[in-house]
């Protein structure tokens, strides 16, 4: 299999990483804006350099992975679509709905396979929950607490392109609570905070945002996410239902110390980022991208899951600036 990737970034990397070391990965060729970084890249994994993205499409490829900026998504979405390759890319497909729905409705028109980078759905922590609630081990849940939570804050830079921190962060656990439950979000509740550095002020942006998320069976569940936590990079799921309750993050590694005096001890060496965190998710989503390219399963995150997951991204940002509850309803691209 032939597999061409625009973006060689940080994420960008580690995807031409794993996918150079997959046994039905023949040849990679990879391309970016910064030229040198993507021949730097290529020389390192014994991939092939293109000069730009139009050789991606016309050096004859089996599918296109996009790790570009995400204001280059719904473009190149749309440009493989039209081409009838497969693509996996990077959330989001735009950063704003109609963007997202122009995107869809390309993938739909030409028939083609999109699927979204939603690693979440590969966590085994994650798989296990989402086994336990839909066997009912946990009976009727009434509560889901959710977090994701940043050692650090990106760049100065990066601010402005993210689409803030419900868009670029908080969506991954609003996947989750769809995921998890198979439940949908009917209402959300959300504020954030700016108090942190003036860099996110600057963008219009927050450092730290809640929500509280309806769902339409009547469970509860909040979402928090910051940029801020020292700690190190949190990631946890709570789920309490009348029978059990679960949690997902939870390790020798969860950046969070008890006060109580026969509490476990502090982490000694938390988790620090993302990549280090899922890193077997990551690789796992890629490997199944290769096999849905293959014809052997089907699209475990297509357009439209990702879409549902930024309307609630999309309601919170509402909630927060009009300081009021927001139907999902409100919202278009809702599934009838």
């Amino acid at each position: 299999m032939r597999i061409g990737l625009i973006g060689t970034g940080r994420i960008g990397t580690f995807h031409a990483t794993a996918l150079s070391r997959h046994r039905e990965v023949g040849s990679l060729i990879v391309t970016d804006a910064d030229t040198v970084r993507a021949q730097e890249l290529a020389d390192r994994l014994g991939a092939t350099a293109a000069p730009g993205v139009d050789e991606i499409f016309t050096w004859g490829v089996d599918a296109v992975v996009i790790t570009a900026a995400t204001s280059a998504h719904s473009e190149l979405i749309g440009r493989a679509a039209r081409s009838g390759l497969p693509v996996f890319c990077e959330k989001p497909i735009a950063l704003d709905l109609p963007g997202t729905l122009a995107a869809l409705a390309e993938v739909d028109a030409a028939g083609t396979v999109l699927q979204l980078g939603f690693q979440r759905r590969f966590d085994a922590g994650y798989t296990a929950a989402r086994e336990a609630v839909r066997s009912g081990r946990l009976g009727r849940l009434h509560t889901i607490r959710a977090m994701t939570s940043d050692q650090s804050p990106p760049p100065a830079a990066y601010l402005p392109l993210s689409g803030g921190l419900y868009r670029d962060c908080l969506i991954h656990d609003f996947d989750m609570v769809r995921w998890v439950t198979g439940r949908e979000v009917v209402e959300v509740y959300a504020t954030g905070s700016d108090a942190g550095p003036a860099m996110f002020r600057e963008a219009g942006d927050i450092d730290t945002a809640a929500a509280v998320l309806t769902l339409d069976d009547g469970t509860l569940a909040t979402a928090t996410a910051t940029r801020l936590n020292g700690a190190g990079y949190d990631v946890r799921m709570e789920l309490a239902g009348e029978l059990d309750q679960i949690t997902v993050g939870l390790d020798d590694r969860t950046p969070i110390a008890s006060t109580e005096p026969a509490g476990p001890p502090a982490a000694n060496k938390p988790w620090m980022g993302f990549l280090e965190r899922f890193g077997a998710a990551y690789e796992a989503e890629l490997a199944a991208f290769v096999d849905v390219v293959r014809g052997e399963r089907t699209n475990p995150c297509d357009g439209h899951e990702a879409l549902q997951a930024l309307r609630i991204a999309e309601a919170c940002e509402l909630s927060r600036h009009e300081r009021r509850p927001v139907r999902l309803a409100e919202m278009p691209g809702g599934r009838d």
